[in-house]
């Protein structure tokens, strides 16, 4: 538990990232570790970058990562993968959602999305690709593709001390509880 370890989580407005964060800041609280936790909303709630920085050990004293310092980043849309890439470790991994959400300048035609984008990651960095829409669609919510990335998080990471399903019962609305608990079951699967 000497060690701190970088977790950087990045997306868009309203999919969910802050969520899935408090979830892995209480579970390593709940497992004794020194965390410090920052979110950036950004222009969130029309469709900007949302960024949230965990960081965890025996003792942290910031909740600030700077470039080259991420052991993970946890991306929830894939074109914000590659805007923070410069902030993963060299040994870093990438674990990012096969989902894309059109920026304004790509809505109106000023731009085009990056074609290319998970090949380009993939050069750059250890990359997982997990298609969090379709696995969340298949279990009848498209909003748990937070959840499902969370639990790709988990298991890249390895953090088996923790009971995720009591962290999951205690911080999602109760209706939500056993989708939520699906889906991060789901996204500890996709990861080998």
């Amino acid at each position: 538990m000497s060690k701190t370890t970088n977790i950087l989580l990045v997306g868009v407005g309203g999919q969910g990232t802050i969520l899935a964060s408090k979830i892995l800041s209480t579970g390593l609280i709940n497992a004794g570790y020194d965390v410090k936790m920052s979110e950036v909303h950004g222009m969130a709630q029309r469709g900007g970058s949302v960024t949230t920085q965990v960081r965890y050990g025996e003792k942290v004293y910031s909740p600030i990562i700077g470039k080259g310092q991420a052991n993970i980043i946890v991306a929830f849309e894939k074109m914000e993968a590659m805007r923070w890439i410069d902030y993963l470790n060299l040994n870093g991994k990438l674990v990012v959602n096969d989902y894309q959400i059109p920026s304004v300048p790509i809505l109106t035609g000023e731009a085009q999305y990056p074609e290319e984008i998970i090949n380009d990651l993939q050069e750059k960095a250890a990359t997982t690709v997990i298609n969090a829409g379709q696995i969340a669609a298949k279990i009848g919510n498209p909003k748990t593709q937070n959840v499902v990335m969370l639990g790709a998080l988990i298991q890249s990471l390895q953090i088996d001390e923790v009971d995720w399903e009591a962290v999951i019962r205690d911080t999602v609305k109760p209706r939500f509880i056993d989708i939520n608990i699906e889906a991060f079951n789901k996204g500890k699967e996709m990861v080998e």
